[in-house]
């Protein structure tokens, strides 16, 4: 690897792009006496803050509380890639794996999130620069294209506006030699994650929700009828409580079985002038990803950068989800040398920022839901990275658990039946080591998938999106 690929990613800035604005609010007050809520929501993520909204609006005369333990936005949600995609499941191949005989319906609930998610924007007046402009599976290896062609077939299948794109049509859209092939599909977008935050704070405000950030919750318990929240600050007492920690330590012992933190990787390139954007294409702005099990994710900004992530997913012994992570040079070194092998018309343009955050994974790589402390308790998360969407519909479930809403939604196998736990440590940090090393070994050896991948396949724990 140069030194050229190292210098360009450690020149960056370490800190988030979509964070580093000044459009970024003010911080809100923390807790700082005792209170009390109807719904006291743990969290202030995507899940969250779509709880919090979706909450008032079917209540408005509801009593909300939510508590974030650092900023809004500063967690998973404020940091991802803001690709904002149809599927619930992780992928229309996951959900087919995991969920088949539900894999339509589970599509439909998906498709219909998505269009209520742009439709709340909307109403809401959330500028999130949201673009519904599609995205592109592509095939960066000629061993990708029937992976890629897999997921053209399941679109289909479907019924979702898809469209097959050889070698020269792919790179007529996107330019890159590595490029074999691609499917264009529709819905689907990008947005500012942390702006889609921002604005979904904003509106639970408006609805009368009250916010404390820097308010991390230190325990939860039943205090006859009502749930204790406990901070440092202050407890809230509340009919119901929706956790909404995701990623992060779940103040509730028995969900943190079910979801571990991974370490994801993102660079930003500087804008590219006119002369860089002809010589990439991508007029229509598609989110793109590519079919590795190792995969990268790209995207453009409102204004001409590239963002580009993926690739390493790192797991700490005991989930950690220490900042310390969030320094390891060697990846973005890895990213910048995979960035310029896929567009080398670029070379010698610039990083401006390189960050990482948590995704929350489940064994079966997407969402977790349920109740708990005789149903005064519910929460969701797990969405494995694809959850600027996802989130929405976790959000929806959680809050319709606790209101005891009898919905067809809740009857399906992906909400009603909990992902396999995680193995205790060290067993899982063994098993997560293996099948990084398993996964990163069929990328080699042209997506050839060895014994342990295909146990893992056989017992449904693999990952197929």
């Amino acid at each position: 690897m140069s030194d050229w690929h190292h210098r360009a990613a450690s020149e960056a800035l370490p800190r988030c792009f979509w964070l580093d604005s000044p459009d970024r609010p003010a911080p809100l007050a923390p807790l700082e006496r005792d209170d009390e809520a109807d719904l006291a929501i743990v969290g202030g993520g995507f899940t969250g803050l779509w709880a919090a909204v979706l909450a008032k609006e079917r209540a408005p005369n509801r009593d909300v509380v939510l508590l974030e333990s650092q900023r809004i936005a500063e967690g998973a949600s404020g940091r991802n890639g803001g690709f904002v995609d149809v599927s619930l499941t992780h992928g229309i191949l996951n959900g087919i794996h995991h969920f088949p005989d539900e894999a339509k319906v589970v599509h439909e609930l998906g498709v219909q999130n998505l269009h209520e998610l742009v439709a709340s924007l909307e109403r809401l007046g959330i500028d999130a620069r949201y673009e519904g402009n599609g995205k592109l599976d592509v095939a960066a290896a000629p061993y990708q294209v029937e992976g890629v062609r897999e997921h053209l077939e399941a679109y289909q299948r479907f019924g979702m506006e898809t469209r097959w794109l050889d070698r020269e049509a792919t790179r007529a859209e996107l330019d890159s030699p590595l490029f074999e092939a691609a499917t264009f599909v529709q819905p689907s977008g990008i947005v500012d994650p942390a702006r889609l935050c921002w604005g979904l704070r904003d509106a639970a405000i408006r609805l009368g929700v009250r916010i404390h950030e820097q308010t991390p919750v230190q325990g939860l318990r039943r205090a006859g009828a009502c749930i204790d929240v406990r901070t440092e600050g202050g407890r809230v007492r509340a009919r119901h409580a929706l956790l909404a920690t995701n990623a992060y330590r779940s103040p509730l012992r028995r969900t943190r079985l079910f979801t571990i933190p991974v370490w994801d990787y993102v660079l930003m390139t500087e804008p590219l002038d006119a002369a860089q954007r002809a010589s990439i294409g991508w007029a229509r702005r598609q989110g793109v990803g590519d079919s590795g099990n190792q995969f990268h994710y790209f995207r453009l900004t409102h204004d001409d950068r590239i963002l580009w992530g993926g690739y390493d997913a790192i797991y700490g012994y005991g989930s950690s989800t220490s900042p310390a992570f969030e320094a390891r040079h060697a990846t973005y070194a890895a990213l910048s040398r995979h960035f310029f092998e896929t567009f080398p018309q670029l070379e010698g343009l610039r990083f401006s920022h390189r960050w990482a955050g948590c995704i929350a994974t489940t064994s079966r790589f997407c969402l977790n839901a349920g109740r708990a402390m005789g149903g005064r308790v519910a929460w969701a998360g797990g969405y494995t990275g694809l959850g600027v969407a996802a989130s929405r519909f976790g959000a929806r479930v959680a809050l319709d658990l606790l209101d005891g809403i009898d919905a067809p939604h809740l009857r399906i196998e992906l909400v009603r039946k909990r992902s396999l736990p995680w193995p205790p440590e060290p067993l899982r940090y063994l098993a997560v080591q293996l099948t990084r090393h398993e996964l990163a070994r069929a990328d080699r050896n042209g997506g050839r998938r060895g014994i342990w991948l295909e146990l893992l396949d056989r017992l449904k724990l693999g990952y197929d999106s």
